[in-house]
């Protein structure tokens, strides 16, 4: 179940990949970034889509890709519920090593009515102890402020 599934990325929009925890400037389309909170990390692996992004994407069920390090995931993005969010997004998670205080950058690479594609950037939170607790998800939209 944990393994990632390779979908058939069109050439029109070729990938970069690098190796290692190297990042990469966004291609300027669209995307939107996450912290990891204890709903989108064990046990729940909820990942909402936060709502000023979500509402550029359809209002349906489709097949969705997160491509990272040269693999992909499938998933399934629900665009029809209150909450628009990512389905299957724990063997991404899980496979990645993903913890409360990451951050996940989602460059979308295609939107369309059949499918979507999001390159995924990791940057590894290292949140100091006494921040976690400002990380409780309630609000997807709301940052977190480290003073």
């Amino acid at each position: 179940m944990g393994e990632p599934q390779m979908g058939d990325l069109s050439t029109s929009n070729p990938v970069i990949e690098l190796e290692g925890d190297e990042f990469w400037p966004l291609s300027g389309k669209p995307f939107f970034d996450v912290v990891l909170t204890k709903t989108t990390i064990k046990p729940m692996y909820q990942l909402v889509v936060p709502g000023k992004f979500s509402a550029t994407l359809p209002s349906c069920s489709i097949p969705t890709i997160l491509t990272f390090r040269g693999k992909n995931w499938e998933m399934i993005y629900h665009g029809s519920s209150s909450y628009k969010r990512l389905d299957n997004w724990r063997a991404f998670a899980i496979d990645n090593n993903l913890k409360v205080g990451d951050a996940c950058v989602f460059e979308q690479l295609e939107c369309s009515s059949m499918r979507l594609v999001f390159r995924v950037q990791i940057l590894r939170g290292d949140i100091p102890y006494e921040f976690l607790d400002k990380l409780n998800g309630d609000n997807v939209d709301a940052p977190v402020v480290l003073e």
